[in-house]
């Protein structure tokens, strides 16, 4: 089969297409034939520094998946051959979505959205596992509490904002004004721009921050926090600083790396099939382009996603 590998680890160029073994299904795996794959920044962070030190050989990138099932192995049951399936595979272990076919564990997976096509389903694994585990598993957001999300209109964010709507929140996004029609029609009730105002002189008593920035963003979310409120960092993880200054202000520090969730990928398909959800795709390209999806990746300008077509013979 095909796949898109790094011969080396560095920029873009050293992405570069080769021929490999098609995987076979162990028990409790299936074997998944990839019609699109999702790009996110852990993507292109890998290529350029080596991953989690966690790859094969050749290394595959890529962690979103949306296909058809084309073989099971002992013992599932969850799933048949034929069937449409989205997932992330792995993480962070290598999953290799950037390929014609994909093995991992039945219960890594779950049902496609039926209102979704594969590229649109390829979105959303990651990012709406992210932010299903960041708003949901960890901050248990309740309807009526205040959502700030950082970074609202990109990947994790623009889904976040939707996932935090549909729990019944007031949500919070910040963005350049250029975006700010964008995070109205996902839902977002108050829009601030990062570029014209420090959020901070603008935003009070918030129970929940999500943070895909890091570095001062942590430090100053915590102060608009309300007592017992909740940053959750999906970029870096807590440190001893940090959670020091959260202690003393009253509030909490978590951080979230995100992991497989067969459940969480089926109450995700359920918001996306009952109108609740939605991926935004900016830029579709065919596998083989994958150096010039992270390209356009890096400039960190990307409104939703990028989304990898993958062609089969």
């Amino acid at each position: 089969m095909r796949a898109m590998s790094p011969v080396t680890w560095g920029d873009p160029s050293v992405l570069r297409e080769v021929t490999v073994h098609r995987p076979v299904p162990l028990p409790t795996e299936i074997q998944v034939r990839v019609h699109a794959a999702g790009v996110n920044p852990t993507d292109w962070k890998s290529r350029a520094g080596g991953g989690f030190g966690l790859w094969g050989d050749p290394p595959i990138l890529g962690f979103d998946v949306a296909g058809v099932v084309t073989a099971v192995g002992l013992g599932v049951t969850l799933v048949k051959p034929g069937d449409e399936v989205f997932g992330m595979p792995w993480f962070p272990r290598q999953a290799g979505a950037y390929a014609q076919y994909v093995t991992a564990p039945a219960r890594h997976f779950a049902p496609k959205p039926a209102s979704l096509s594969f590229v649109e389903a390829a979105a959303l694994p990651l990012v709406s596992l992210t932010a299903w585990q960041a708003l949901v598993d960890t901050a248990a957001v309740r309807p009526g509490q205040r959502v700030l999300v950082h970074a609202a209109a990109g990947g994790v964010g623009h889904v976040a904002v939707q996932i935090a709507k549909a729990r019944g929140a007031h949500v919070i996004g910040t963005a350049s004004a250029a975006k700010h029609e964008f995070l109205r029609s996902l839902g977002v009730d108050e829009p601030i721009d990062y570029t014209a105002v420090d959020f901070t002189t603008v935003v009070q008593d918030v129970d929940v921050v999500v943070d895909p920035i890091a570095g001062a963003y942590g430090s100053r979310s915590l102060r608009v926090l309300r007592p017992s409120g909740i940053l959750v960092s999906i970029a870096s993880p807590i440190d001893a600083e940090l959670a020091a200054e959260a202690a003393t202000l009253g509030v909490r520090a978590a951080f979230v790396l995100v992991e497989p969730d067969h459940q969480g990928l089926v109450e995700i398909a359920s918001l996306v099939d009952s109108g609740r959800l939605r991926p935004e795709v900016e830029t579709v390209l065919p596998l083989a382009e994958a150096a010039k999806a992270h390209i356009i990746g890096e400039t960190g300008r990307t409104t939703g996603k990028i989304v990898l077509s993958v062609v089969h013979p």
